[in-house]
């Protein structure tokens, strides 16, 4: 069994197209969406309709759901995107569940439900996302989104991973993404990156057709280099 997880797309179709193209050749069985398909990039709405229909399972980021949130300053992003896509996003829930190989993940954007996990965290911090917050049993495991740098971690009794980020990478201006291959009940686990490149100046060139996005100059930056812009 193949399972993809993947997450902020942020308006990025050269880098999200790159991915699909990987994604054709895996032939995954199951593709997990953790969230943040808006923002930054210039094409919300078709990074929205790209998660719609390529993957199976989806949760809300805290993009995705702070847009109602501040319409004013969110403004180009809510016009653009359109009134049924905002709905859609709103629907999502902000954590679910995935078992592969005997373990069973936790899976959350990380912001808007728990704090944004880095790699360097302690394990003890980690270890407080392997608790559901609807109730159900504490997993073995977290998978989560939202630093834009993918990471993988053993803890006591679990593991901790960050998918990266397809859209929007920080430190290696690639499409990242996490593919597991294991079994439908106890059996070894294999946990991997995929990490694509894309045409990143393609990417930024695209934003210029857009000369009103809000933040332009530092999404190409981040797009072009990998660094993070305020």
């Amino acid at each position: 069994m193949k399972i993809v997880v993947l997450a902020d797309l942020h308006g990025n179709m050269e880098a999200t197209e790159a991915l699909e193209r990987e994604l054709e050749k895996i032939q995954p069985d199951d593709v997990w969406f953790l969230g943040d398909a808006v923002g930054k990039g210039p094409e919300s709405d078709k990074t929205i309709d790209w998660a719609r229909e390529h993957c199976s399972h989806w949760i809300a980021g805290n993009w995705d759901r702070v847009l109602n949130l501040y319409p004013d300053y969110n403004a180009w992003f809510i016009k653009q995107i359109g009134p049924e896509r905002l709905a859609w996003l709103e629907s999502l829930p902000l954590e679910d569940e995935l078992e592969i190989s005997g373990i069973r993940f936790r899976l959350v954007h990380g912001r808007f439900m728990d704090p944004m996990y880095l790699g360097e965290d302690p394990d003890e911090k980690l270890m407080e996302g392997f608790r559901f917050k609807d109730g159900r049993p504490d997993a073995n495991g977290l998978i989560c989104a939202d630093t834009h740098t993918p990471f993988i971690r053993q803890l006591i009794g679990g593991y901790a991973i960050n998918t990266g980020s397809v859209g929007n990478n920080l430190g290696l201006a690639r499409a990242h993404a996490l593919l597991l291959e294991g079994e439908r009940g106890p059996g070894p686990l294999k946990i991997s990156f995929l990490s694509v490149p894309y045409d990143n100046r393609k990417a930024a060139e695209k934003a210029d057709l857009y000369p009103d996005l809000p933040k332009k100059e530092a999404y190409q930056r981040e797009v072009t280099m990998g660094i993070y812009s305020r």
